[in-house]
């Protein structure tokens, strides 16, 4: 079970909005006085220290020049004096002594009739109410100035007056109304040729946008206010821009490009003095390289960040970024240094009056502590953090706190008391529209069920859980994938679990099978696949934008709720899920891609081919308070079974891990193996784990075909490789095996072409990716199949496939592909790419390809790697796509082979089809053919899809 830590305060996201201060230009008229020199060298001094930010320093002159006028008893000059020393109490965060001035100024403003001056000082006001929270009081204010500043034909400080209304109604939650002041505020801005004032209303309005989740609308924005800071020599404003653009990249999961900026703003900052903007880039940077799982790094900017916020003063950010700190040192699993940062921020919290992070700082250090089975201290933490969130309206925190009080009780032993606290967070998480909470909770609540033998209420409630992560992760991005399912996979491994012992096999078999396909399903959203159809796209692209929306608004409504969000977000919310909904039943080509619900049992099992035999074995593993076990499914058309064994995951990894080791890695470059590998050895176990369990039902069906559903690492292990050590016969020999990557309802078409292969090889003869033995390959296969095409060399283009691929049922590219995360450096390629002559493809192009009547796509020479964190979702997730894209099956290598192995193999496969043979005995026979040899050598080619 996952336990939520709300995270708080963290700047990756801090934006720094651009605001318009509101002062008067000095009006000193010469005067007979003996005092007007003096005067006038005191204002000059005055206003070059208010220039250059010697706030204080400027508060003493202006001081020495008010005494000065009232002296001599010159009210404009007061008045603009007082305006002035209000204007520097502002700047050092005095509010208080600033309207005191403020409020001596405006009625000498209107005694004199100095109408501009009056709306100027109106505007000052309203500005420091909105400053210190008073939202209402400043509106007041600013609707007074409106008025004045359009009597006197002021246009610049009418605009100004609009644009700080706008900044009121975004802070009160009212954007779309924020939005109709600025864009008033622009146009007089460009029409007076205010630049600078342009530029700053351009970025406020690309930060309502970012706040409402459209951050394309708001990169617009931004980057139109980003070459007028420029032209201006707004220095500081330009690195607050691209501050801005950093933050927006990094909230749409592309932490790398918001480090070009954030990398970009980092200097200018730093060269124009602005410690406070230093820290906050620096504390963003650190937070876009731990969005990026390099904590060391983020370490070092948050270290950077934290002298300087503690410098300036900034109390809330100092808090912040030990808060970043500590939550680093949480993901790299050091509790002690996790609890030393965290309660460094407590106090400041307390002491800035920051109670919503007060709570959460809290229930953050109850979390380490639960964590480190010390569950009185966690609910001492809880405890505190949970009234405080209640007091400040925090629901979406009052949620987590319960949830989280309700975890210790349930590991103490006391389900109960556990089930109170999860039954008050659950309708909480609902109201606030917290779908992953309510996940979590209803997770919770299920184990808490089965735990005290109410096996109904914990599948009722399992399930509800498991079709939340099912619609939760179609928006999620790369970055944030593979977090989000580690923590969520284990309602459904217990659910499994669960409906497995308590008799009911088709059903788990329905959930199984529906994350097998969602599985499948993120990875052609992970590389962005396309369709082909140009009106599902255009449904697929128009609903993405929508859903990152939502998830945006999601993050939002956690961290800070408020009904007017809630609102929206419920709004958008049902717009997503009536969208997906029409996009499923008006596209039945991509309706997989937004399926939550478990298809019709019947409905799977009819779609199994005659006279063949489906495995899946499922890994229910590494999930507290289930038991590690394998369940072996077993499925024909008319019947399925499930058996269950007891397993050591740790000693099951290991096994695969060696397996896969004694196949391929020990054999050298020139495909030399040392004969004394073990691979029989190995073999032989896994076959006692996976298949002689459930070998007298496989037996009992005489099956022509064994098809293999394989989740996880079981990806890469050729299963035609486990060895039988009572029949002294590798599984290959026992029958014809071939892959499936689900069971799908989606009915495949025969294809109507007769015959020929479509052959390309070797498209770049030159080292890295010179593979000589491949044209010899496809100049073989051509020859032996009739009615066959062959390219070489700068012949294989890209271009010459897509003309010729719809003439050929059977296409082969004896080429390289590249299909592991982060790209293949030492051939220079980018990851999920294919190559030709004169161009990487990207397989997310793969429906452009015209593959609707092609039998069969074999990818000779492409190759994944088994890696200690891989899943093998790239060797599944390929043969999907190309699925997806029209062909009926996928032949792939799991690893490289000797040029003259494959050669042979692929020219008998072929002339076997050629024979008559269905795609999968062709294949078979070719294996055998060599099954004298190391398993190095037939092993890696598996057939993906229909087999017939």
């Amino acid at each position: 079970m996952k336990r939520i830590i709300s995270s708080v305060l963290v700047l990756g996201v801090c934006l720094t909005p651009l605001t318009i201060p509101v002062m008067v230009q000095p009006s000193w008229g010469q005067s007979q006085n003996a005092h007007v020199e003096a005067i006038n060298r005191l204002i000059q001094q005055a206003l070059q220290q208010t220039k250059q930010g010697q706030a204080r320093q400027a508060i003493e002159t202006w001081q020495q020049v008010l005494a000065l006028a009232q002296q001599v008893k010159d009210q404009k000059l007061e008045a603009l004096t007082l305006n002035y020393i209000g204007f520097n109490y502002n700047r050092i965060s005095q509010p208080q002594e600033a309207l005191k001035y403020y409020n001596q100024a405006l009625p000498i403003k209107r005694a004199v009739g100095d109408r501009s001056g009056e709306a100027t000082t109106l505007n000052n006001i309203g500005a420091v109410y909105n400053r210190i929270g008073q939202p209402q009081e400043a509106l007041k204010y600013f609707n007074q100035a409106l008025p004045i500043s359009r009597a006197v034909g002021d246009r610049s400080g009418e605009a100004a007056t609009l644009h700080n209304i706008g900044a009121v109604y975004n802070r009160i939650g009212q954007p779309q109304e924020a939005l109709k002041y600025y864009n008033q505020a622009l146009q007089i801005m460009q029409s007076v040729g205010d630049q600078s004032g342009e530029a700053a209303t351009l970025i406020n309005m690309g930060a309502v946008y970012d706040n409402i989740g459209e951050p394309q609308e708001a990169l617009k924005y931004y980057n139109q206010a980003l070459p007028i800071m420029q032209s201006v020599g707004d220095r500081s404003g330009e690195a607050a821009t691209l501050n801005n653009i950093g933050a927006v990249y990094d909230s749409i999961s592309q932490p790398q490009e918001a480090l070009k900026y954030y990398n970009q703003a980092l200097p200018i900052r730093r060269s124009v003095g602005d410690r406070s903007g230093e820290a906050v880039t620096l504390s963003n940077i650190g937070a876009a390289y731990e969005r990026i799982s390099q904590p060391q790094e983020a370490l070092k900017y948050y270290n950077q960040a934290l002298p300087i916020m503690r410098s300036v003063g900034d109390r809330a950010g100092e808090a912040a970024t030990l808060i970043n700190i500590g939550a680093v040192y949480d993901n790299i699993g050091e509790p002690q240094e996790v609890l030393k940062y965290y309660n460094q921020a407590l106090p400041i919290m307390r002491s800035v009056g920051d109670r919503s992070g007060e709570a959460a700082t809290l229930n953050n250090i109850g979390a380490v502590y639960n964590r480190m089975g010390q569950p009185q201290e966690a609910l001492k933490y809880f405890n505190q953090a949970l009234p405080i969130r209640r007091s400040v309206g925090d629901r979406a925190g009052e949620a987590s706190t319960l949830n989280n009080i309700g975890l210790v009780y349930y590991n103490i032993g006391q389900p109960q008391e556990a089930l109170k606290y999860f039954n008050q967070a659950l309708p909480i998480r609902l109201k606030v529209k917290d779908r992953e909470g309510e996940a979590v909770t209803l997770t919770n609540i299920g184990a808490v069920y089965r735990d005290t033998k109410q096996p109904t209420q914990a599948i009722d409630n399992w399930e509800k859980s498991v079709q939340i992560t099912l619609e939760m992760r179609s928006g999620l991005q790369r970055e944030n994938r593979h977090k989000f399912l580690e923590g969520e996979r284990g309602s459904a491994v217990a659910l499994v679990d669960l409906l497995i012992d308590q008799n009911q096999p088709d059903r788990a078999f329905q959930w199984i099978n529906i994350a097998t396909t969602a599985d499948l399903a993120d990875y052609t959203r992970l590389i962005n696949a396309k369709v082909a159809n140009p009106q599902a796209q255009k449904a697929i692209d128009e609903w993405n934008q929508k859903n990152q929306q939502l998830q945006f608004l999601r993050r939002q409504l956690q961290e800070n709720f408020s009904d007017n969000l809630a609102r929206q977000m419920r709004e958008l919310e049902a717009e997503v899920y009536r969208k997906a909904e029409e996009i499923r039943r008006d596209f039945l080509e991509v309706a997989e891609l937004f399926e939550t619900t478990p298809k019709d049992i019947a409905q799977l099992k009819a779609s199994i081919a005659p006279d063949t035999v489906v495995i899946q074995p499922v890994l229910l593993t590494n999930i507290k308070n289930v038991p590690n076990t394998v369940a072996l499914l077993v499925l024909t058309k008319d019947s399925l079974s499930i058996k269950k064994l007891p397993i050591n995951p740790a000693e099951f990894d290991q096994l695969l891990t060696e397996h896969d080791k004694q196949l391929h890695l020990g054999c050298d470059d020139q495909g030399i193996c040392d004969r004394n590998q073990n691979y029989a050895v190995t073999g032989g176990k896994l076959y006692d784990i996976l298949i002689r369990p459930v070998e007298d039902k496989i037996k009992a069906f005489s099956p022509k075909q064994l098809s293999i559903i394989a989740t996880g690492k079981l990806r890469y292990i050729p299963f035609e490789t486990l060895y039988d050590e009572q029949t002294d016969e590798f599984l290959i020999q026992k029958y014809p095996v071939n892959y499936l990557t689900r069971i799908s309802t989606r009915s495949i078409p025969d294809s109507t072409l007769q015959g020929g292969v479509l052959a390309l090889g070797n498209p770049i003869p030159r080292a890295p990716q010179n593979l000589p033995g491949t044209e010899e390959e496809v100049r073989n296969i051509a020859q032996s199949f009739p009615g066959s095409s062959a390219y070489i060399g700068n012949a294989a283009t890209l271009d010459q496939f897509k003309t010729q691929a719809p003439r050929f049922p059977f296409l082969h590219l004896a080429t390289h592909g590249c299909f592991q995360q982060g790209g293949c450096q030492q051939l220079g390629m980018e990851e999920n790419t294919l190559l030709f002559a004169d161009s990487q493809f990207n397989i997310r192009d793969a429906a452009l390809l015209g593959l609707q009547n092609t039998r069969l796509l074999t990818l000779s020479a492409c190759q994944t790697a088994m890696q200690a964190n891989s899943n093998g979702e790239e060797i599944s997730g390929v043969a999907y796509v190309f699925e997806r894209a029209g062909a009926q099956a996928v032949m792939a290598s799991l690893w490289s082979v000797d040029d003259a192995a494959t050669k042979d193999l692929m020219v008998e496969f072929y002339q076997n089809i050629n024979k008559g043979m269905s795609k999968n005995e062709a294949l078979r026979q070719a294996k055998l053919s060599q099954i004298t040899r190391h398993p190095f050598y037939w092993s890696p080619f598996i057939l993906i899809g229909d087999a017939r």
